[in-house]
C-alpha cells in the first residue's frame, strides 16, 4: 500500500552535495626544515577543511628554489596528472602564493583547479564574514587577488584577430573591461571601508573621553582569544574549535579586581603568511591593536607549533608598530597538557616572556593571576594624587577607583582625604582637588600595596 493511498506526502529525500576532494603540495627549499613544512602542511589541512573541502593527500618537494612555470617540477607534476585520471582528487591546493602564471599553466596541465594559500584563506573569510564591515574588507581583499590573475580567465582562441587597425581581439576587451569593472569596485570598497575606519576613530575617541584605558586581544588564529573575552567580561561572542571564527572585532568592559575599568577588544587572529591583501583590506579592524593602550598575546600552549605561532605574532605585531607596545602574554589551554609537559612549556615560554601567565580560559584556571597582570601592566604612566574631596562629592573618588586606584583614605573635618593615582592624560580632571604637598612626578606601572 502507497502513502498516497492513505493521503500521505511521500517523504522528501534531501541531498547534500559531495565536498569536494583536495590534494595538497608544498615546497621544501634550502635553509628550511622538515619540520618547519610539516607543520605548515599540517596548518593547510586545517585551513582547507575550515573551508568546506575532504583533504585526501598531500605531498612536499624539496627543491633548491620555486620553479617559476609551475611552481613545482615537471617530473611532479606528470605524477598528479596520473592521480587526476585515476579520480584521486578534485583540486590541488598548494602552500604558497602561486603567481599567475604558476596558477594558469598548473591547471592547464592538470585540467584541474588550482588554488594557493591566499585563496582558501580568502574563503574562510568570506564564510565567516556577518557584518556589513567584514563583508566589504573581504571583497576587497578577493578583488585584490583576482585582478592580476584575470588573464588566465579567457581562453586565447577566443581573442580571435581583430580587423584592420584593431587594438586587440575579443577575449583581450573582455579582460580589460573586467578590469575596468574591478578597479572601479576596489575604489568603492576602498571609500566604504575608509568611512568605517573614520567610524572606529570615532568610537575610539569616545572610549578616550571616558578616560578608560584599551588593550587588544591578540593571537595565532584558534588560540582561544574569544573564549578568553568570554571568561574574562561574561561575554557571549561565538567562540568555535575552528580557524578565523572571528573577524569582527568585538570590545566589552572589562572590571579589574580593584575597581579599576578597562575596555577589552576580541581580534581577528593572525596565520603564518598572512596574505598582504587581507592585512591591507583589514587596517580598519587592525588599527584596535596599534590604537590599544596595551596588548594581551594570547598561545595556545598546546600546539605543536607553539615556537612558530610565536615567532608569526611577534611578526605581525612588530610589522603593525604594536611591537613596543606594552604586553601581556597569556599561556592559554594548559588544562590540555600533562604536568611534565606544561612544566617544560611554561620555562620555555617564560624565558621567551618573562611574566607569561599559564591559563585555561575555558575551565578558569589561572585568570585571577591574569587579571593581576593585566591590572599592573596596563597602568603605564601614571601621576600620584592626594587629593581632598569635599564630603557630598564621593563620585569624585569613585570615578578616581574607576580610570586608576586609591591606595588609602581618611577622614578630615571638611572632606575625604585620599592618597592613590591616575593616568597621566586623565590626572588634570582631579586638579581642584588635588593638595599642595608632595605629589609630583609620576612613575610607570605602581604596583597595589600588599
Amino acid at each position: 500500500r502507497s502513502d498516497e493511498a492513505h493521503g500521505e506526502a511521500p517523504p522528501l529525500i534531501t541531498t547534500k552535495l559531495p565536498r569536494e576532494r583536495a590534494y595538497l603540495v608544498g615546497v621544501l627549499l634550502s635553509g628550511s626544515t622538515d619540520e618547519v613544512v610539516r607543520e605548515q602542511m599540517a596548518e593547510l589541512a586545517d585551513l582547507a577543511r575550515t573551508s568546506g573541502v575532504d583533504v585526501v593527500g598531500s605531498e612536499v618537494q624539496k627543491r633548491s628554489r620555486i620553479e617559476p612555470a609551475h611552481f613545482i617540477g615537471m617530473s611532479r607534476v606528470d605524477r598528479l596528472r596520473e592521480l587526476k585520471l585515476e579520480g584521486a582528487f578534485d583540486i590541488i591546493v598548494c602552500n604558497e602564493d602561486l603567481s599567475p602564471r604558476q596558477q594558469r599553466n598548473l591547471e592547464k596541465e592538470l585540467k584541474v583547479k588550482v588554488l594557493d594559500r591566499t585563496e582558501v584563506i580568502l574563503e574562510i573569510f568570506a564564510q565567516h564574514a556577518r557584518t556589513h564591515e567584514g563583508r566589504l574588507q573581504v571583497e576587497a581583499a578577493r578583488l585584490h587577488h583576482q585582478l592580476p590573475r584575470l588573464i588566465g580567465s579567457y581562453s586565447y582562441d577566443r581573442q580571435g584577430r581583430g580587423g584592420v587597425g584593431a587594438r586587440g581581439g575579443q577575449g583581450e576587451q573582455q579582460i580589460e573591461t573586467e578590469k575596468r569593472r574591478i578597479r572601479k569596485r576596489i575604489r568603492d570598497l576602498d571609500g566604504e571601508i575608509e568611512q568605517v575606519r573614520s567610524q572606529r576613530h570615532q568610537q575610539r575617541t569616545g572610549r578616550r573621553r571616558a578616560d578608560l584605558e584599551t588593550a587588544a586581544i591578540v593571537g595565532y588564529t584558534n588560540a582561544g582569544k574569544s573564549t578568553l573575552l568570554n571568561a574574562l567580561t561574561g561575554a557571549h561572542v561565538r567562540a568555535e574549535h575552528r580557524l578565523f571564527a572571528t573577524l569582527d572585532p568585538t570590545t566589552r568592559r572589562l572590571d579589574l579586581p580593584t575597581g579599576r575599568g578597562l575596555l577589552l577588544t576580541d581580534t581577528v587572529g593572525f596565520i603564518q603568511k598572512l596574505p598582504t591583501d587581507l592585512v591591507a583590506a583589514f587596517r580598519a579592524t587592525l588599527e584596535e591593536v596599534t590604537e590599544a593602550d596595551l596588548v594581551i598575546q594570547v598561545l595556545d600552549a598546546s600546539s605543536p607549533g607553539l615556537n612558530q605561532q610565536a615567532e608569526t605574532v611577534d611578526k605581525e605585531l612588530a610589522e603593525l608598530g604594536a611591537g613596543d607596545k606594552p604586553r601581556v602574554v597569556v599561556l592559554n589551554k594548559v588544562d590540555l597538557l600533562g604536568p611534565a609537559a606544561r612544566r617544560r612549556v611554561v620555562a620555555a615560554m617564560s624565558a621567551r616572556y618573562p611574566g607569561a601567565v599559564p591559563i585555561s580560559a575555558t575551565q578558569g584556571l589561572g585568570l585571577a593571576d591574569l587579571l593581576s597582570a593585566i591590572d599592573d601592566t596596563s597602568r603605564g604612566e601614571t601621576v600620584p594624587l592626594e587629593i581632598l574631596v569635599p564630603y557630598g562629592r564621593e563620585g569624585v573618588l569613585a570615578t578616581l577607583r574607576k580610570i586608576g586606584g586609591i591606595d588609602r583614605t581618611e577622614y578630615a573635618e571638611t572632606g575625604t582625604r585620599a592618597w592613590g593615582w591616575a593616568p597621566r592624560h586623565a590626572a588634570a580632571r582631579f586638579e581642584a582637588y588635588r593638595e599642595l604637598s608632595g605629589t609630583s612626578g609620576s612613575r610607570r606601572g605602581r604596583r597595589r600595596p600588599g
